[in-house]
C-alpha cells in the first residue's frame, strides 16, 4: 500500500524563504500548495513546472480578507497537514516617534493581523493532527531585546507572537501543532546583504523543526536550530 503524501500549504512562497521552504519541503517528500501575489511569472511556478504536479500555485493578497476567504473555499476539498505562513515586510529602521501612522498600520496589517487571517479562516483545513506555522522572529522576543532599534518590525513579530499566544489559548483543547519560527538573520530583501545565512543554510532547519514537531500539540517558539526562542 503506497503511502499518501503529506500536503503543506505555504503563504508567501514566491520567493526567498518562502520559496525555499516549498523546495525543501518538495525535497522531503511533501505535496506543495504555494501562494503568490498578482499575476506574474515567479520561482514559484518554475518550481511548479518542474515538479511534475506536486506543486501547485495559487494567488492570494493576504492583507484582502476576501482573498483568505475565497481561497478557504477554492481548497475546500483539501487536507493541509501543514498550514504555513510566511510574509513579512520592514520599512525602514525609524524610532517610534518617527514612523508615520500610515506606515504603522500598513506594517501591523501585513506582519501581525493578515497572518492570524489566514490562520483563523483556513485552520479548519488543518486536520488534529496537522501543524499551524507562522514565520516569526527573534526580533519579536522582548526578552532578548538588549540593543533597540528596528522599533516597528520588533513591535509587529511580537504583536504577531502575542496573537498566536491569544489563539493557542482561546483553543486550548485543541491537538494541532502550532509553531512560531525563527528562521535566524537570512540574506533576503528583508534581512539585508549583511546578514549571516544564506535561504540554503536556514530552510533545511526550519523545515526539520516542522517535521520534529509534527504531532506535538500546543504553541512551541523555536529557531532554525530547533531551539526554543524565549518570549
Amino acid at each position: 500500500m503506497t503511502e499518501t503524501r503529506k500536503t503543506a500549504l505555504v503563504v508567501g512562497a514566491s520567493r526567498t524563504l518562502g520559496l525555499g521552504l516549498a523546495t525543501e519541503l518538495l525535497r522531503r517528500g511533501w505535496d506543495v500548495i504555494g501562494t503568490v501575489r498578482g499575476t506574474g511569472r515567479t520561482g514559484l511556478h518554475d518550481l511548479a513546472d518542474a515538479s511534475g504536479g506536486r506543486v501547485t500555485v495559487e494567488t492570494l493578497e493576504m492583507t484582502d480578507p476576501e482573498q483568505i476567504a475565497a481561497l478557504r473555499d477554492r481548497l475546500a476539498s483539501r487536507t493541509l497537514d501543514l498550514l504555513f505562513v510566511n510574509a513579512a515586510i520592514t520599512r525602514g529602521d525609524l524610532p517610534i516617534g518617527e514612523v508615520p501612522t500610515d506606515m504603522f498600520t500598513e506594517v501591523m496589517v501585513t506582519n501581525a493581523l493578515s497572518p492570524m487571517r489566514v490562520v483563523e479562516t483556513l485552520r479548519p483545513l488543518v486536520p488534529p493532527t496537522g501543524t499551524i506555522g507562522v514565520m516569526s522572529s527573534d526580533q519579536g522576543s522582548v526578552s532578548l531585546n538588549t540593543e533597540g532599534g528596528q522599533d516597528l518590525y520588533r513591535a509587529s513579530k511580537s504583536a504577531l507572537n502575542q496573537l498566536m499566544r491569544c489563539h493557542a489559548a482561546r483553543h486550548a483543547e485543541d491537538t494541532r501543532t502550532l509553531l512560531l519560527l525563527d528562521p535566524g538573520w537570512v540574506r533576503t530583501d528583508l534581512g539585508g546583504p549583511e546578514a549571516e545565512l544564506s535561504v540554503e543554510e536556514s530552510v533545511p532547519g526550519v523545515a526539520e523543526a516542522i517535521e520534529r514537531h509534527s504531532g506535538v500539540p500546543g504553541l512551541h517558539f523555536v529557531d532554525y536550530e530547533g531551539k526554543e526562542v524565549p518570549w
